[in-house]
């Protein structure tokens, strides 16, 4: 996680709190890390690492949606910030789609 808040800060992207909600509490089997955040304007953030090996392709995104909506439901808040970090191959599609959803992108 210290790699983490390091790679975020020298993105200009800073959190008075950060907490690792679990996939499982969301009814998911991904594999990916899922963090619930406060900015410094006092707003909702998440936060989703993907580390695989194979590409992020478009179904992927449509699940990483999905899940920002039960993340919403889970905390009864609006989240108003969406970040994601994606250490893989990237599909355009995937990241346009990701881009008009409201999601800030992020290779690593």
């Amino acid at each position: 996680m210290k790699d983490l808040v390091e790679f975020l800060a020298k993105n200009n992207i800073v959190f008075k709190s950060l907490k690792v909600i679990l996939p499982s509490q969301l009814e998911s089997r991904k594999k990916i890390d899922i963090y619930l955040g406060v900015d410094l304007k006092n707003n909702y953030c998440c936060l989703f690492q993907i580390n695989k090996k194979s590409r992020f392709i478009t179904k992927d995104a449509n699940e990483i949606i999905d899940l920002t909506q039960k993340l919403e439901i889970f905390n009864e808040s609006k989240i108003k910030c969406r970040y994601i970090v994606i250490s893989s191959p990237l599909c355009s599609k995937a990241k346009h789609s990701l881009e008009e959803n409201g999601f800030r992108v992020m290779d690593k």
